[in-house]
């Protein structure tokens, strides 16, 4: 095996030591920005404008990872379709911007939440007091991720800027290992967690301005990516119909307000009929479109978006008589 590869390797796994003869390659989120000499002796408008470049730079990079990114969310969207689960796997930045997603999922998309689970390195209790200690714990990684019991079914996303970072190296390897789907985000091209999983996506962001404070335009870059990612897996699931989130928990008063507005436009009714089919669909969006839209009752409504696992599209287009 030649010499990088076998380093690869030991680092995965988590056995690699002080190896001077050999040097890791230099990481694009480690490097100094090459605007950023004498950035503290600029003004407050110089500053926050180059900041501003930096984010808005790193926004950019997402968009050369589109195709692993739509590998991966047909990965997710199989998961979830199987009624398997989405397990985030991250530590520090990256473990906020996985569990922003996570969190969404339920109420943006119906996801059930029982569906849904985030390891973070220290636990939840970095939320509070976010230490770096943890994220060097490849065995607590292990052992939360086998707690889980994955399985085929599963899928999970490791979130690492670095891409070499053991607490989701070793997440990854043990959902691996137990025979769930993995993908890998990770800033920096090459990355070690490329190696262990079945869907590795770059999003190789600029220099930081401030350097290694990934929190900045590698984390901007991770929360737009994951935000594609389980969007484009929700339009997959059916959860998404002419840009209306047609799955949505209308669990307060503004969500009510929109469920109503969703089954107008896309069933093409007034007020009056929206509000009574979702009364008669127990706020359940899909099949109050379907039965606004004319179907017999709330019974068959439900039936019809069955028969089509859940999307209101052919359900209409059945309901004209169209299929």
């Amino acid at each position: 095996m030649p010499a990088r590869q076998q380093l690869d390797k030991w680092y995965f796994f988590g056995i690699i030591g002080a190896m001077p003869e050999y040097a890791m390659p230099p990481r694009q989120t480690e490097m100094s920005h090459a605007q950023s000499s004498g950035l503290d002796l600029r003004t407050d408008g110089e500053v926050l404008a180059l900041l501003a470049t930096g984010q808005a730079e790193a926004a950019r990079c997402v968009a050369a990872a589109i195709p692993a990114m739509a590998e991966a969310a047909r990965l997710m969207a199989r998961s979830i379709a199987a009624g398997g689960r989405l397990i985030y796997a991250a530590a520090g930045s990256s473990g906020l911007m996985a569990l922003a997603d996570a969190l969404e999922l339920p109420g943006t998309y119906g996801i059930a939440r029982a569906q849904i689970e985030v390891v973070l390195a220290g636990g939840m209790a970095a939320l509070e007091d976010m230490r770096g200690g943890p994220e060097d714990d490849a065995a607590a990684a292990r052992a939360a991720v086998e707690a889980l019991r994955p399985g085929p079914r599963d899928c999970l996303i490791a979130v690492t800027a670095s891409g070499q970072t053991p607490f989701p190296l070793a997440a990854a390897e043990a959902a691996r290992a137990a025979g769930a789907g993995t993908i890998g985000l990770a800033n920096n091209a090459g990355a070690i967690l490329f190696d262990g999983v079945d869907v590795g996506v770059c999003l190789e962001s600029p220099a930081e301005v401030i350097a290694g404070s990934t929190r900045m335009g590698a984390g901007t870059a991770q929360k737009i990516a994951l935000n594609m990612m389980s969007t484009l897996m929700a339009i997959r699931l059916g959860h998404v119909h002419d840009g209306y989130m047609v799955n949505v928990v209308a669990d307060n008063e503004k969500l009510r307000d929109r469920a109503r507005a969703i089954v107008e436009a896309v069933a093409g009714v007034g007020t009056g009929r929206a509000d009574a089919a979702l009364a008669a669909s127990a706020g359940a969006v899909k099949p109050a479109i379907v039965l606004a839209a004319g179907a017999r009752d709330a019974a068959a409504a439900k039936a019809l978006l069955e028969r089509f696992d859940g999307h209101v599209r052919p359900a209409l287009a059945a309901l004209r008589g169209e299929v």
